[in-house]
């Protein structure tokens, strides 16, 4: 027997907030962390620090602070905490029954975030650089059986940037830069699927059903695509310094197949009888753009303070759409908002092979209220706080370590099972709390 039920709903659960990824620890999806120096001091100095070649990718116009040659690889690692707290879930159809199965509410995954950065001195004007890194994406991953299951169990998003720059000294105080950037996105995701409800929708089984037989849905895709950066550095005084980027918007269309399964036979009947087959779909996704201000100040012979300002163009991602090779598509609202994060940072020269690190920094979130507000991405305003030290072993060599603290707001979730796209996922509401601890390690050498 077959039954009328919406399999691009389904899918679109596993892609919507899924293919954005889960907590970054910056606002969305972004991850800013390309620098253990950055990350010490909270991203204060990541438009105007310009202290070695991985600032590159924050600001092109960074490696024109650089004389000669140089490069720089780090690792940052996200050890992320946040748990949905008094949670609620029903079927649409069917509010006083409860989706709970006593699955963890614990959502939290730790990530690897690799970066590397090279540059050369062409000339006594030009310089040629290459940066290699990932701003966006990371891992969540909850129980089978948790109580969020038909919105979200597993997303995983990588996201490689190639980006070669120029850098132009117009003056002895003056950069200008430009950089190409390509980037790979690769998603993995997949939620639980109410074949217990969908067989009693048919008929096949009774309403008490609901929420007892669970499929698994899971897509994956990857695409590639292309966007530019630009940047400016100025040395105002011998002691100031003022840096602009801006990064552009890019466009992947995530190319891939969905898979449908059931561990038990009930499921296994009620899929097979349900219309929904594997097969092939894409979804398009932006990377936003977003741009950088900051301002870098030598207030004493060992102390220097900064500050930067960097605004995210989040309201480009109104929806998500999705499209099967099998007909049709379907759509999610985001209706996401521009965001900015704000910070502060000061280092001290302890000794001369001995800088130390601090730091203080906001987040707002683009996420407007608790409707848009998912598992996948239970994004709230965040505050961080920062300390490091940079260690000179030679002339050429240094070494660098941070640590970042995450201080989430409350994220209230609210998703209503009445709305369309929810229909097969049910109502889930409840409030969640997010951390994180966040460890960066750079080596950058002069040759």
């Amino acid at each position: 027997m077959h039954y009328k039920t919406n399999k691009l709903a389904i899918a679109v659960a596993l892609a919507s907030a899924g293919l954005m990824a889960s907590q970054a620890f910056a606002a969305g999806f972004q991850v800013r962390e390309q620098s253990a120096k950055t990350l010490a001091n909270a991203l204060s100095n990541a438009a105007a620090g310009a202290e070695d070649v991985s600032f590159m990718a924050y600001n092109p116009a960074a490696i024109g602070n650089i004389d000669g040659n140089q490069f720089s690889v780090g690792a940052a690692y996200i050890d992320a905490d946040f748990e949905l707290q008094d949670a609620e879930a029903s079927p649409a159809s069917a509010p006083s029954l409860s989706y709970d199965n006593g699955g963890s509410r614990q959502g939290g995954e730790s990530a690897v975030v690799p970066s590397f950065a090279v540059k050369t001195q062409a000339s006594e004007r030009i310089d040629l650089g290459l940066a290699i890194f990932s701003p966006y994406g990371l891992a969540t991953k909850y129980d089978e059986d948790w109580i969020g299951r038909y919105h979200a169990i597993e997303t995983e998003l990588t996201t490689i940037d190639i980006q070669p720059t120029v850098n132009f000294r117009v003056t002895d105080r003056w950069s200008v830069a430009a950089g190409l950037i390509a980037e790979h996105g690769d998603a993995t995701i997949s939620n639980a699927i109410d074949l217990g409800g969908l067989g009693a929708q048919a008929s096949l089984l009774p309403a008490t059903a609901a929420g007892q037989f669970d499929g698994k849905a899971k897509v994956t895709g990857d695409d590639w695509g292309y966007g530019y950066t630009l940047g400016t550095l100025f040395q105002v005084t011998d002691k100031t310094r003022l840096g602009l980027s801006y990064r552009s918007e890019i466009d992947l269309v995530l190319d891939g197949e969905v898979e449908y399964s059931s561990d038990n036979s009930t499921g296994q009947t009620v899929l097979a009888n349900s219309g929904l087959e594997d097969g092939g779909g894409t979804a398009d996704i932006s990377t936003p753009a977003n741009a950088n201000i900051g301002v870098f100040h030598q207030l004493t012979p060992r102390l220097a303070l900064m500050a930067n300002a960097s605004w995210t163009d989040w309201s480009s991602f109104e929806e998500l759409k999705v499209e099967f090779d099998s007909g049709g598509d379907s759509t999610t609202t985001e209706n996401w908002n521009d965001s900015w994060a704000y910070s502060v940072g000061a280092n001290y020269a302890l000794t001369d092979k001995w800088l130390l690190r601090t730091g203080l920094g906001y987040d707002e979130t683009p996420v407007p209220s608790a409707e848009f507000r998912t598992p996948r991405v239970p994004d709230a305003d965040r505050t961080w706080a920062t300390l490091g030290a940079t260690y000179q072993a030679t002339e050429n060599l240094g070494v660098t370590a941070g640590y970042m603290r995450v201080f989430g707001d409350g994220g209230k979730i609210d998703q209503d099972g009445a709305k369309e796209e929810n229909a097969r996922k049910g109502n889930l509401s409840g409030e969640y709390d997010v951390s994180a601890n966040v460890f960066a390690l750079s080596m950058d050498y002069r040759f």
